[in-house]
Order: C-alpha cells, then sequence, then structure tokens
C-alpha cells in the first residue's frame, strides 16, 4: 500500500483539540499540525478533490498518523510549534529560533522589573508563558502596572546607592505607577510583597491577591468612599475573568517525565508525557495486558523503564499519580496536587482516558465484514510492516497455556486471509514435557504440527506468530531448522507485556502504528489463540478433576475413567446411567463398583 487513506484511520481520530503527526514509511516525522478538531483537520488533507500540489504530494508518503489532545487551541498552537523547533520537518515552515512567543519576565536583582521578552533568560530571572501574541503579552504588563506599581527603570537601586540619595523620582512617580523605591519611598519589604502576589497571579493563583482585594473593598465600603470601593470592585471582577497563560508549555517546569496509568480488568494503559525545558518534545500511549495479577505499582514501574529507555530520557524528574518506588535514587518522583505539574499529569490522565475509550469502543478488526481486496490491503500492509515476500494470506499462531501451573496444553489458530479458519485450529496436549517449561512445550508442539504438514505434504503457512518471548520464538525456530523448513516460512514472535514484534536475532523489536489495520488483524489472532487455548485449558481441568474423582474409586484405574469420560462426559451422567449399558461398556465387575459407589448419591 502506498500510503494511508483516511477511511482507514477515521474512527480512532478524535473530535478534539490537538497536534497530529505525520510519518513516512521510514518511520520518519515530515508533519507536524494543530487543529481546533483533530479528525475534520486530518480528513481535509484526504479529500478526493484536493487541489493544492504540496498537500497531494504530502499525504502520499503519510504511511502513520499520531495525535495527541489538549485542552484548546492555544495548547495545540504552543505544543506544534516546539516539536516544529524539535524535529524541524521536512513539509513544515523551519522554525531554527526561540523567539516565537514572548514572555513575561521578572528580572532577577534587587526591586525587580517586569516586562515581556522573546529570549529565555539565562541570569536567574523568572519566565511565565509563552503568550500567543504580543498584544496578549502587553496586555498583562498593563494588568501587572495596574495592580502593581512595579518600576520600570533600569537604575540600579543597591542598598548604598539608595542611602548615598544618588536618585530623584521620575515622572513614573508622580502618576501613580512606582511607589518611588529609588529615593526609598517603598521598602523593600513592601515592594517585595507585591512581586510575590504577581508571581501568585502569573502562576494562576489568584486568591491572596483577590482576598487582599476584598479586604480593601471592605475597607473602603466602611469609610463611604464609594468611588475607591467601586474600583476595587471592578479589579475583583476582572481577576475573576484572568487567564494567566497556556497549561501545555510552561518554562519553569523543568526537564521532566510525565506519566499517568488506567486499569481495566487485566488491561492497563500508560501514557508518556516527556517535558524538556518546559515544552512538551514526546508523547505515547501504550497497552499492556497483564499476565500474573500484576499491581498497577508493578505495572507503571514497567513501562516507566521501557518508555524513558525507548526515548533516551535523562529527565531527573518524574511526575505520577501516586508514589512509587524507583531503583535509581537520582530520580525525584513527585505527586503534584496543584499547579502547572498538576496540569500537566491531568493533560496526560486525558490522553490515557482517551485511548482506553477508543480501545473499548471499537470492535477489533473482523475482516470477515470486508471484501477480499480490503482484506488484502490489510495483508499488504503487514507485509509492507514485516518486510515479507508476499501477503501472509496463511497464519498461524501458537500460544501456550499452562494457568496456575496445572495441566500444561497449547494452541494453535489458523487464519487465511484475514480471517478464522476454525477447521484448521489444532488443541495440543504437551507429551514430551515433565513440569512447566514453556520454551520446550513450544519447542514440541511446533515440531509436532509441521512434522505432520511435512508428512502429508500440506501447505505451509507464510507467517507463524508465536506467542511469547524470545525464548519461545527460539524454542520454535529449533523446530523448523530441524524439519528443515527454513526458508519456507517467517517466523515472529509477539511479545505478552507489550504489542510489539520480534525476529529471531534482531537487538530492536518492531512496533506497529497502534492504530494501524495490520496491529488490529495482530491483536484479533492473539486473542483468538488466547480464547482457544484457555477454552481447551479449562476442559482438560475439568476432565483431569473429573478423572480424578473416578480414579479415586477402589478398583477404577485411569483407563477406565477415561473411558466413562468419554461416553458420558460427567461424572452426573455417569451416576444416571443403566447398569446394564455401564457393564456392557466396561464388564460387569466394574460397572457393580461403580453403581455401588454411587447408588446413594
Amino acid at each position: 500500500m502506498d500510503s494511508l487513506t483516511f477511511s482507514t484511520i477515521a474512527s480512532g481520530i478524535p473530535l478534539a483539540p490537538g497536534i497530529y503527526k505525520y510519518f513516512d514509511e521510514k518511520g520518519e516525522m515530515i508533519y507536524v499540525g494543530k487543529a481546533k478538531l483533530l479528525r475534520k483537520r486530518i480528513s481535509s488533507y484526504f479529500l478526493k478533490n484536493q487541489s493544492n500540489q504540496k498537500t497531494i504530494e504530502l499525504v502520499k508518503h503519510i504511511h502513520r498518523i499520531e495525535f495527541t489532545i489538549v485542552d484548546n487551541e492555544a495548547d495545540a498552537l504552543f505544543l506544534e510549534n516546539n516539536l516544529i523547533k524539535e524535529y524541524q520537518p521536512y513539509y513544515n515552515i523551519n522554525l531554527k529560533d526561540d523567539k516565537t512567543y514572548p514572555y513575561v519576565a521578572i528580572k532577577n536583582e534587587r526591586f525587580p522589573r517586569v516586562f515581556f521578552t522573546r529570549k529565555k533568560l539565562k541570569d536567574g530571572s523568572l519566565l511565565f508563558g509563552p503568550y500567543t501574541s504580543i498584544a496578549n503579552a502587553r496586555e498583562i504588563i498593563e494588568f501587572v502596572k495596574h495592580y502593581f506599581p512595579l518600576r520600570n527603570c533600569t537604575l540600579n537601586l543597591s542598598e548604598s546607592n539608595i542611602n548615598k540619595s544618588k536618585f530623584k523620582v521620575c515622572l513614573e512617580y508622580h502618576l501613580g505607577n512606582c511607589k518611588g523605591p529609588c529615593e526609598g519611598f517603598q521598602s523593600e519589604e513592601n515592594y517585595t510583597e507585591g512581586v510575590n502576589m504577581l508571581k501568585d497571579m502569573l502562576k494562576g493563583n489568584l486568591t491572596p491577591l483577590m482576598s487582599s482585594l476584598k479586604e480593601q473593598l471592605q475597607q473602603h465600603t466602611a469609610a463611604l468612599e464609594f468611588e475607591k470601593a467601586a474600583i476595587i470592585h471592578q479589579k475583583l471582577e476582572n481577576l475573576r475573568q484572568y487567564k494567566a497563560r497556556s497549561t501545555v508549555v510552561d518554562s519553569r517546569t523543568g526537564t521532566l517525565d510525565v506519566f499517568s496509568i488506567l486499569e481495566e480488568g487485566e488491561s492497563a494503559y500508560v501514557n508518556y508525557l516527556a517535558v524538556n525545558e518546559g515544552s512538551i518534545i514526546h508523547t505515547k500511549t501504550i497497552f499492556l495486558q497483564k499476565k500474573l495479577e500484576e499491581s498497577k505499582e508493578e505495572i507503571l514501574q514497567l513501562a516507566i523503564t521501557e518508555l524513558r529507555n525507548l526515548f533516551n530520557s535523562e529527565a531527573k524528574e518524574i511526575i505520577l499519580p501516586f508514589n512509587l518506588e524507583y531503583p535509581d535514587q537520582k530520580i525525584t518522583m513527585t505527586i503534584p496536587k496543584v499547579g502547572d505539574k498538576k496540569k500537566l499529569l491531568d493533560l496526560s490522565l486525558k490522553n490515557v482516558e482517551y485511548y482506553r475509550k477508543e480501545l473499548e469502543n471499537k470492535k477489533m478488526l473482523h475482516l470477515e465484514d470486508c471484501s477480499n481486496n480490503e482484506a488484502l490491503i490489510v495483508l499488504e500492509q503487514l507485509q509492507e510492516y514485516l518486510k515479507l515476500k508476499e501477503p501472509p494470506t496463511h497464519i498461524e499462531c501458537f500460544d501456550n497455556s499452562n494457568i496456575h501451573g496445572t495441566n500444561p496444553v497449547a494452541a494453535m489458530v489458523c487464519f487465511k486471509n484475514g480471517t478464522p479458519s476454525k477447521n484448521d485450529y489444532r488443541r495440543f496436549n504437551i507429551k514430551t514435557v515433565t513440569g512447566i517449561d514453556d520454551f520446550a512445550s513450544m519447542k514440541e508442539i511446533v515440531y509436532r504440527r509441521y512434522k505432520r504438514v511435512k508428512d502429508e505434504n500440506s501447505v505451509m503457512p507464510k507467517l507463524i506468530i508465536i506467542d511469547g518471548g524470545k525464548g519461545q520464538l527460539n524454542a520454535a525456530l529449533e523446530s523448523i531448522a530441524a524439519l528443515g523448513l527454513i526458508g519456507e516460512t517467517t517466523l515472529i514472535g509477539l511479545a505478552k507485556n507489550k504489542e510489539e514484534l520480534f525476529f529471531a536475532g534482531d537487538q530492536e523489536s518492531l512496533l506497529l502504528p497502534w492504530n494501524s489495520e495490520s496491529l488490529k488483524l495482530i491483536r484479533r489472532i492473539r486473542d483468538e489463540v488466547h480464547r482457544f487455548g484457555i477454552t481447551f485449558h479449562r476442559k482438560q481441568r475439568s476432565k483431569s478433576a473429573l478423572e480424578n474423582e473416578l480414579e479415586s474409586i477402589e478398583g477404577i484405574g485411569k483407563a477406565t475413567a477415561e473411558i466413562l469420560l468419554k461416553k458420558y462426559k460427567s461424572v452426573k451422567k455417569i451416576k444416571e446411567v443403566e447398569y446394564l449399558d455401564l457393564a456392557q461398556l466396561i464388564g460387569p465387575s466394574k460397572a457393580t463398583i461403580i453403581r455401588n459407589k454411587f447408588k446413594d448419591t
């Protein structure tokens, strides 16, 4: 398949604000965009009557789409800007400088000045923002000056200079825009109180300032100073409507990793946001399948290690929704309750919740309802991802099942042309392996399956999926080699805890796009072999329990128990069988033993 069509990915795209990323067949990001409504914006690229030649050329190279949802368009704008700077995608305008958006700066000095800047100051000054426009930044400054009469001069207001009376107040003092710290008319303590209120306001914490204004309002009202009271009242109204800045990008958050997790039965979903110098540079959500009733702490710890390694994270702080022990003592674990880090955690939770809902609401891919051509497109996509010689129209998948270490069995399911071929499903009782040994069991069943295929001169599958780790994949490969079938088929492993594929001998795994039709087909095959294997395992356990009940009867051995269960299926039915029927099946003496055992039950 040359490229994606919108119909293949539309259902997975939300009607929400966010950013979208396009990747080519090599996995390289070729475009980043923002949208008020992601699905509507992305669909515009795939219109049949598209006339923009550059867009047509871009769409030809799109092989994968990823997206991140945010709270509003402004947040999408900031995130888009940062990703363009980080990756410089081929089809985006190149942004090489760091001056795109203005910040409000509180200068690192005595009696700090407040001003807007496009530069990220390195002198210890505090930066708040960024803001969407110069006009917005100027409005903030005017807002600040209205509430906090702070100086805007560049004088060196050291204690010695003020004591020596080196300066005289300027026009700003007479206009009421400054309280004259240069002449000692305002103490550093009083000035700092105003700066701290300003910091709270820029952080979005308006409570201290509003409490102060309410107190002033009461004082003016009590003194019958209604004009002054009206001014204070208007200030309170303005503050209630005030919104400081974007919650997505904030220079003060530094470099950190943000993780959130959702659990649902045997499934878990983990979202990751990588924040570098206050900017989100990576986003990723993964699905994990529980195997041994792992706790959410165990799952999240595994996901953190995996994702930090995947993105080569060197962040020294991790933001989490709950406390977690982490092996690296140099890493700070933070569980935020308020502020910017809490807003980033909330954003991560929003993305992981959307991911979970999408997987829950979507049905797994059922190609029975597709045309032959549509099914072939999906198989060709899988062929391309796995670099196969031809589409895998015949796939077989193996899985061991030994729940709680009992009754080790295995199962194989077969998909032809993307649909289940149930007549070709196979169940295996493990015969040559003592105890629980997944590697040896996989080696046995793969050998048995394909020795019979070879002996009967049947057709080999084009793709064999081993549901397990590299050890099981290598064990299966040993059997294929022993049968002289190397080159006749392709074997891949499917990780138990992560939806990643790998070939024998490869160091790096293969991650298919999470919403690709190919991965949906892999998921369905995996779920089908699990269902088939677990059903067989339960039957074997039930049969084993029944055999044990019959074998516990003195004079009844394993062979007799198997004969009875094969004929009557359950102990209940055996109790109801007439004596003559039992005698005809297992002989008069054993029929008498059975009848005497169950006559009172």
